[in-house]
């Protein structure tokens, strides 16, 4: 099978929808199939609408020869004109991959309206779908005028390679000594200032953080961040890794009791089924598709987003209560072992893939 996927940047960029497409795109490699790749350049979010008529990226297109040309949705603004030029010229597949909508996410309101715009002609410029979740899948459906071929492909837990996970169930969370982890880049829909608001009024109990991500993607918000932390008095709490290595991130879940990430909106989460996979208990935002990975106080803990009042009411919990820890830690991760691999995953992405474009 011959696929193009178009992206923006590099591949190798640190997010999780990215980690999907290096695994989609890995995966397909090694099956045999020949993936190429068409990067375009970072733009803020009208330039990139300037894409749509770029005659030399037309023309690229158009004389792709693929049998399948993947788009990952984060595309959208540059491509949601031109895919309706491609399709009275190309004999090819369009099919996007979706991690999450734009306009899922918390924008004002006339923002969020003209996100929904873009991304429905966009949907409606594509022959078919790779979801993550069957939320990001629903949310898709919202806004499709006629019913298309889709398939959930939901990610793995397992992109890190470490030996002894599998015995390991955060038997040191019996001790008053929490060690929490936020593992994100430090954007406002992740909810860091949602998770340092919450710790401000639990100083008087035994915490460490580690904040493991980009800190630089936003300059406004890391300097937020960062006063939070100094005029909260977390500095000697707080241990700001950055973007790390993957053995470096191992070492990190193997010591943590409790992953916080009060995001906005997720499309997926694959940071929460990570967590589960070492142990770790995950405290998500609720909205998006955090649910269909967390059963809240079964093995994890669901909260509104951008309510620290709320989240710390949770963490309040988990600090004051070593069995309920235990407990949460087992049963996290009995929840990673119900999803599929990486491998499984991917596997399902390509057989949607020959069995509804290849001809």
């Amino acid at each position: 099978m011959r696929v193009g996927l178009v992206i923006y940047g590099d591949l190798n960029t640190l997010s999780g929808g990215y980690l999907y497409d290096r695994k989609l795109v890995s995966f397909l490699q090694s099956q045999g199939d020949n993936v190429e790749i068409i990067s375009l350049p970072w733009r803020n979010y009208p330039r990139h609408w300037m894409h749509n008529l770029n005659p030399a990226l037309r023309e690229r297109l158009r004389d792709l020869r693929v049998d399948v040309l993947l788009q990952d949705e984060l595309n959208h603004p540059s491509l949601f004109i031109l895919n309706h030029q491609l399709r009275k010229d190309v004999p090819y597949a369009l099919v996007s991959i979706v991690h999450h909508l734009r306009c899922m996410e918390e924008h004002p309101r006339v923002l969020r309206w003209l996100y929904r715009q873009v991304e429905r002609r966009y949907l409606n410029s594509v022959d078919g779908f790779i979801c993550n979740s069957q939320t990001t899948l629903q949310s898709v459906s919202n806004l499709l005028k006629a019913e298309k071929p889709a398939v959930v492909a939901t990610p793995g837990g397992d992109a890190l390679s470490a030996e002894g996970v599998e015995t390991k169930f955060n038997a040191h969370s019996q001790n008053n000594d929490l060690h929490f982890i936020f593992v994100g880049n430090w954007i406002p829909r992740k909810g860091l200032h949602t998770l340092l608001g919450a710790l401000q009024d639990l100083t008087s109990f035994h915490w460490q953080l580690s904040l493991v991500g980009r800190t630089n993607l936003q300059p406004s918000y890391e300097k937020k961040i960062r006063q939070m932390i100094e005029s909260g008095g977390l500095g000697q709490r707080v241990r700001i890794y950055g973007a790390v290595s993957d053995d470096e991130l191992v070492k990190i879940w193997q010591t943590a009791d409790v992953l916080v990430v009060p995001s906005q909106y997720e499309g997926f989460g694959i940071v929460y089924l990570e967590a589960q996979r070492f142990g770790v208990i995950p405290v998500a935002g609720q909205s998006g598709a955090a649910s269909e990975i967390i059963q809240s106080g079964v093995n994890g803990f669901l909260v509104p987003p951008e309510s620290p009042a709320a989240l710390k009411k949770v963490l309040l919990e988990l600090l004051s209560d070593a069995d309920l820890r235990v407990a949460l830690s087992k049963a996290a991760r009995r929840r990673y072992e119900e999803f599929p691999t990486w491998q499984e995953s991917m596997a399902t992405a390509r057989r949607f893939l020959i069995g509804h474009f290849l001809h």
